[in-house]
């Protein structure tokens, strides 16, 4: 009788127990992870085209090597190829490379590419990473040419320079129009300075134009630093069609000058992207 009081004092008290235990709560999912903003979107800005040299070669869609060693109108000193020693994708990263080497007469290689018949926009940003080398003689660009230069000839064309720079001045770049009555020496523009004695060869930095029919702005690392309209130019404005793109490293050429006993090679001309963005209520 006693045990089986027990046992039933024992039932009583695991059931209570049991009753007074707290109800299992349901797990809640984990928060999921923040998607990084991707480095190419830019408030107000759509993404139309990229080049982020993330192939194992040069697209071909894209880009046209120029080739020759008729001076390109300068003096320049070097002869440009296709040769990929001149021009290779490293590391997700178009490298130009200049040489010092004898081919059709001339003493240097280097590369010239340009997006005519291929890549062709008229207004927008247009805007590349680069890296550029330092040395007397070195003339790394990143400029635009009017499409229609093969009909109307330079200067008549346009020519819209996003960022040139000799290598004598590395803490120094240009931004700068040619077109009628204002070309060559002639051109409109205005240099960009590096403070502290910093050079643009030490890091990559962001080159960029913003492009409207009758206003153009440069910019470097997001500063804007120069403004172009129509009455700053002494002659036509011929900015309103199309433009290729063209990235270049020049060897020598009656600006820059010539090597001497300080310049040493190889020198190399990196190149992150190149991108082309329209207004965003351009495209809606």
């Amino acid at each position: 009788m006693h045990l089986k009081k027990a046992f039933l004092l024992l039932f009583l008290l695991t059931a209570a127990c049991g009753a007074n235990a707290a109800a299992p709560t349901a797990t809640e999912p984990p928060t999921p992870a923040a998607t990084p903003t991707p480095d190419w979107m830019l408030e107000g800005w759509n993404l139309v085209w990229q080049d982020e040299f993330d192939g194992e070669t040069i697209d071909s869609d894209n880009w046209t090597h120029e080739v020759g060693g008729h001076g390109w109108g300068n003096g320049e000193a070097q002869y440009y190829s296709d040769d990929p020693k001149n021009s290779y994708i490293e590391d997700g990263v178009l490298v130009i490379q200049a040489l010092q080497e004898n081919v059709s007469g001339k003493l240097y290689t280097s590369a010239r590419l340009s997006t005519q018949g291929k890549v062709e926009v008229a207004y927008g940003r247009i805007e590349a990473r680069i890296q550029i080398p330092v040395g007397q003689s070195l003339w790394p660009a990143f400029w635009m040419l009017g499409n229609d230069i093969d009909q109307v000839g330079w200067p008549f064309c346009g020519e819209i320079d996003i960022m040139e720079n000799i290598g004598s001045e590395p803490s120094v770049i240009h931004g700068t129009v040619h077109g009628p009555r204002y070309f060559g020496a002639n051109g409109v523009g205005m240099a960009k300075r590096l403070s502290g004695g910093a050079q643009y060869t030490d890091e990559f930095h962001i080159f960029a134009i913003e492009w409207e029919e009758d206003e153009i702005r440069w910019y470097m690392d997001g500063q804007m630093y120069q403004k172009l309209t129509p009455a700053a130019v002494p002659g036509d404005w011929v900015f309103n069609h199309p433009f290729f793109i063209i990235v270049n490293l020049a060897v020598g050429g009656e600006w820059p000058g010539y090597p001497d006993g300080t310049t040493t090679f190889p020198q190399i001309m990196k190149i992150d992207y190149v991108r082309i963005y329209e207004k965003a209520d351009a495209v809606e």
